[in-house]
């Protein structure tokens, strides 16, 4: 099967869609499969072979005017030329705004798929006028939103999300989603074997902390909609009681906020993104928990990461990574209220930490992979063109 994702989220230094595609790109070419991506670029036109299997196609395109690290598409025809000279079985995107136009409309023989990554309804407004208004007002004001994806979605064939948490989301606003397929990670890169306690020591060191300190992880980039501040300030409560220290990977629009907020917390550390991934997962191993801010996480793929590594989870108690989080190896608090996560941080570390690291191995063991995610939408997909060509017959 030849799959195309037009995709403007995916950049050289992106996140989690590049690292999903990356690893996507890999798992269907060892199953005979083929993934091309099709992706914004400021400098011209180029493809990029990758080895072992798969492709990008570059194609120029101005940049997101908040963000360099990611463009937009605009132009349809260079996109629409390209999937008439790939003729591709499927072709995916996850953009609401012109990739869905210029994908819904193209007139190829391929089936296409709307795949969900995140909910612009949740990030933005519900974000921007929460100490205004609940989220049930918010989203009638907003209705406008929804109708328009239910505009283009006609023009697909199915709409998938990344995880129950976003099929939820959209469910409720009277949107048809087909399939929910959850994301899953590379378990033999991410593993509590890599845990390094000469590692551990050394960033609680740069956290200003001894070695019986408790080092929180953060993981994500540095948007509002991470909530980091949240993060921030239920640290510095629960500092108050215990030795606790957090380091934060990742970057972002809102890196030098961040930076300032920081600037006196001395147990507080900010570090840019980890590209090595041999250092990444072992740092991610070496910490004692991952705490999230995000209420809005769509699917959760840090949470799953950080849970295969070893590591117990302090997460809010909506978004994506609270469909992740069991009480065996999880705490929860209230979203979007720092008191509430400084709460469960001293809840964790307050554990029987024997009992809490079996709890958290047992659960690392059973994460989904991202092989299981790949194999189930490719069957998936095989099942949607089979049911076509059934009824064309």
């Amino acid at each position: 099967m030849r799959v195309v994702d037009v995709n403007e989220y995916y950049s050289p230094t992106g996140g989690g869609v590049r690292t999903y595609l990356d690893r996507k790109m890999g798992i269907m070419a060892d199953q005979g499969h083929e993934l091309i991506v099709i992706a914004p670029t400021t400098d011209d036109d180029w493809v990029e072979d990758r080895p072992g299997g798969g492709r990008i196609h570059w194609v120029k395109a101005p940049p997101l005017p908040f963000d360099r690290n990611y463009g937009l598409f605009w132009d349809g025809e260079p996109i629409t030329r390209l999937l008439d000279a790939i003729d591709p079985d499927v072709v995916e995107t996850s953009s609401p705004w012109r990739p869905a136009w210029i994908v819904g409309n193209w007139q190829g023989r391929a089936l296409k798929i709307f795949f969900a990554h995140n909910d612009n309804m949740a990030a933005y407004p519900q974000r921007w006028f929460e100490g205004v208004a609940d989220a049930a007002r918010i989203e009638r004001a907003f209705a406008w939103y929804t109708n328009y994806m239910g505009r283009f979605l006609d023009r697909f064939d199915a709409f998938v999300t990344n995880g129950p948490s976003l099929a939820k989301r959209h469910a409720r606003r009277g949107l048809t989603v087909h399939a929910s397929m959850p994301l899953g990670v590379e378990r033999g890169k991410f593993s509590p074997d890599l845990r390094d306690e000469r590692l551990r020591r050394a960033l609680l060191a740069q956290c200003g902390l001894p070695e019986h300190g408790h080092l929180l992880l953060g993981l994500g980039r540095h948007h509002g909609e991470k909530r980091w501040p949240v993060v921030i300030d239920a640290v510095e409560r629960a500092g108050a009681d215990l030795p606790v220290g957090l380091i934060l990977l990742g970057d972002g629009v809102e890196r030098q906020t961040l930076a300032r907020r920081v600037e006196g917390s001395p147990h507080i550390r900010l570090f840019r993104p980890v590209y090595d991934r041999e250092r990444f997962t072992r740092i991610v191993a070496s910490c004692d928990a991952l705490i999230h801010g995000s209420d809005m996480e769509p699917f959760g793929l840090v949470a799953c990461e950080a849970l295969a590594s070893g590591l117990p989870l302090i997460v809010p108690d909506e978004g994506g990574c609270a469909e992740v989080a069991e009480p065996a190896f999880a705490e929860t608090y209230a979203a979007r209220d720092a008191r509430s996560a400084a709460e469960a941080i001293r809840r964790m570390f307050a554990r029987e930490p024997r009992i809490l690291r079996a709890a958290t191995l047992h659960a690392a063991s059973r994460v989904r992979t991202d092989v299981d995610h790949a194999r189930e939408l490719i069957a998936y997909y095989q099942s949607l063109i089979d049911a076509r060509a059934a009824r064309a017959a």
